[in-house]
């Protein structure tokens, strides 16, 4: 079955020309010109990945992304943002986003990232032998059902944020740069920036750490990267 992307932007030649270069690959395509009608076309069917300008007339696309995360969890997301908005592009990442790609762009390159955001999306970090429950302190993750829990309280998590916490409770008391964990996390083909890294180590910092000024388990070895302390 053809995978279905979900294109937002307010700019018709780019949704015409992204959608004539995804259906070209074999994808479904589906089109929103603003946030509103994007939320619409969710409700509807949700999609397997959504390419979202964030910015659009009406609701914006980070507004958008708060929704989808709120009412579905994690639907992998690309940003198309304009060159130079670092912190729109930061703020989007912490909002749960794959991948970005900043206009002008290729067609091409965008195809490149739908395909490896969805290809890193279906790929599960191998757990511990037999994907045994892994414990530390008060939190409990099952590798076998990808599920993750506080104080026996469901806990929230991305799937990004789920595979980089299994990552580090498999690979405790050992330092890892921000490239290595895109590395082994998100994977060698991923384009984006490092400073992704340290977005999802804040964000799981406040779902699993007593106090995320002061972590106990998720450590900075500065000048290096990050250490895992159960």
């Amino acid at each position: 079955m053809k995978k279905t992307i979900l294109i937002v932007d307010d700019e018709n030649t780019i949704r015409e020309v992204v959608g004539r270069y995804l259906v070209h690959a074999g994808f479904a395509v589906r089109e929103a010109h603003t946030g509103t009608e994007a939320l619409d076309a969710i409700r509807q069917q949700v999609p397997d990945l959504i390419i979202l300008d964030l910015m659009l007339p009406g609701i914006d696309g980070l507004t958008v992304m708060q929704r989808i995360q709120q009412d579905y969890g994690h639907i992998p997301v690309i940003m198309l943002t304009a060159r130079g908005d670092t912190d729109d592009r930061i703020r989007g990442l912490d909002l749960g986003a794959d991948d970005y790609v900043a206009k002008p762009f290729s067609p091409q390159e965008v195809v490149s990232r739908v395909r490896a955001v969805l290809r890193r999306s279906s790929v599960q970090i191998p757990g511990p032998p037999a994907a045994e429950p892994v414990t530390f302190a008060n939190v409990r993750i099952d590798p076998a059902a990808r599920t993750a829990s506080l104080n026996g309280h469901p806990l929230t998590l991305t799937a990004r944020e789920y595979d980089l916490l299994l990552f580090f409770a498999t690979h405790p008391s050992q330092v890892f740069s921000r490239d290595e964990l895109l590395d082994n996390v998100w994977g060698v083909d991923f384009v984006g920036e490092p400073a992704t890294v340290t977005v999802h180590i804040r964000r799981l910092r406040e779902k699993i750490e007593p106090d995320p000024s002061e972590p106990r388990h998720i450590i900075t070895v500065w000048g290096v990267g990050y250490r895992f302390e159960p």
